[in-house]
């Protein structure tokens, strides 16, 4: 009934998150000096502090700038400044401030975005209805987790139909640089159905933080978003924090009851600055200068992704790899720790081919799980063409293949064409799941002579022509059919 007054009641927070804030609560005043000065390693006399505290470091005439504890030189602690420093000295005061980072989340954090510390960089205080939690987190077990049956709509038709993803799976975006990572994490966060999102843009370009919200985001995206931002200028210890920052943030709400998509771009650049702190530190470097510590941070932080009784978080972490080279150590890595990878092909994008997903080399481990047997095998038709496709290329190309030689040759000919109409897709548009899986359905039946829905069978199964010119009908009728949906939601 109108006119009658709701009541709001205070939220009271979480018992077992306050305890264990105030557990990390620091109760008495614990200070040193700083020692020495090695690069941005600050190594400190007179104190002592627990690995991953954070401590204050106190120029007289600057301003206070914050530091973490990642090592120690015999009894005294090694810190790394998680903000630019000033003016520092030999003999300036350092204080310990918390055993732990610790941020402000919630519900009234979405539509926000805010730095590693989650403080606000967009001109807005934050709410006071925030729960204060921590930043690091141990992985949910791994017999509490249920299994992965329900997928999860991205809105990018290569995905949902080609590499269909599962609500908490966990899928890594390969590419070189320049080749489109961010304006396909926009296509997905604009089009998936989860309930929140959140974007950790770990050692990006500050010219990038803005394009990418206002242009590639959007403010429908935003609206249920909440953007993490640690620019390249930062300290390494900053862009480390923020890929965890943001993870926290996504466990809050999936422990709200949430599906959560939480993207983080990129675990490349997580690596790089645990490879500074590292080497800082003092460790060994290894395999690409990245010490042992890097292959022991990856898995702790992809594992805390996933789905629990009581939510979901779905995560896609982008690697950029170096010169194109999908098996240099930290894609290697990561690819060994998700449940798929998504490779974005260079010579795809050239082609002006969007979003340049190379569906061969890319893989949902989950796939099989998510879809109907009859998806399964029209999807695994569909591959088998665009393979047979890639083999002969260089043949095709140059004329030497004669039609007639080779059926499948000649199929994946005809099929060239209606699967490039499937993949292709401007990155304003949004596509059903349902219609993503129609538009694969109908191309095999198209191929094979099957019964098209709603149309009749075609006799295609040895004519490369009219194989060609059923499966590029039945993909234009799927691509009308959503240019319709689309035209009535608008209206």
């Amino acid at each position: 009934m109108s006119g009658v007054p709701t009541l709001d009641p205070p939220r009271l927070p979480d018992p077992a998150a306050t305890a264990s804030s105030l557990r990390k609560t620091v109760l008495f005043q614990v200070r040193g000096r700083v020692a020495s000065l090695t690069g941005d390693a600050v190594t400190v006399q007179g104190m002592t502090a627990p690995l991953g505290a954070i401590c204050e470091l106190l120029p007289p005439d600057a301003p206070a700038t914050l530091a973490r504890v990642i090592g120690f030189d015999d009894t005294r602690p090694i810190l790394a400044p998680m903000e630019p420093i000033t003016r520092l000295a030999a003999g300036d005061r350092v204080r310990l401030l918390s055993h732990a980072l610790t941020l402000r989340v919630g519900q009234s954090l979405c539509g926000r975005i805010v730095d590693a510390f989650g403080r606000p960089i967009d001109g807005r205080p934050l709410s006071e209805d925030l729960m204060r939690v921590d930043v690091s987190h141990s992985a949910p077990d791994s017999l509490a987790r249920p299994p992965i049956d329900q997928p999860l709509q991205t809105g990018v038709r290569a995905i949902d139909a080609m590499l269909t993803c599962g609500v908490g799976q966990r899928l890594g975006i390969f590419a070189g640089s320049g080749v489109g990572k961010s304006t396909l994490l926009g296509m997905i966060t604009r089009g998936t159905n989860a309930d929140r999102v959140v974007i950790a843009m770990v050692g990006e370009r500050g010219r990038e933080v803005g394009e990418f919200i206002q242009r590639t985001l959007g403010e429908e995206g935003l609206k249920k978003s909440v953007v993490v931002v640690a620019t390249s200028d930062k300290p390494a210890a900053q862009r480390l924090s923020a890929a965890y920052t943001a993870t926290s943030i996504a466990e809050q709400f999936r422990d709200e009851g949430h599906n959560v998509l939480l993207l983080v771009d990129s675990v490349t650049r997580f690596a790089m600055a645990q490879r500074e702190l590292g080497l800082a530190a003092g460790e060994p470097p290894t395999t690409r200068g990245y010490p042992p510590s890097v292959f022991n941070l990856l898995p702790q932080l992809v594992e805390r992704a996933g789905r629990t009784e009581k939510g979901s978080i779905t995560a896609f972490y982008t690697v950029l790899v170096e010169g194109d080279d999908n098996n240099e150590p930290i894609a290697d890595t990561v690819r060994g720790l998700l449940d798929g990878h998504i490779v974005l092909n260079r010579k795809l994008a050239h082609r002006g081919h969007f979003p340049p997903i190379d569906i061969p080399e890319s893989v949902s481990r989950l796939q099989n799980h998510l879809v109907t047997p009859e998806i399964g095998a029209a999807v695994l038709k569909i591959r088998e063409h665009m393979v047979q496709y890639d083999n002969s290329e260089d043949l095709i190309s140059i004329g030497a293949y004669r039609q007639g030689s080779d059926p499948r040759i000649d199929a994946a000919i005809a099929m060239r064409d209606p699967i490039n109409i499937l993949l292709r897709q401007h990155s304003d548009d949004q596509t059903p799941m349902e219609m993503s899986h129609q538009m694969v359905m109908k191309l095999a039946a198209a191929q094979t002579g099957q019964a098209v829905p709603g149309g009749q069978p075609a006799n295609v199964a040895n004519n490369p022509a009219a194989q060609q010119a059923a499966a590029q009908q039945a993909a234009q009728q799927a691509a009308a059919q959503q240019a319709a949906a689309k035209q009535a939601a608008g209206g």
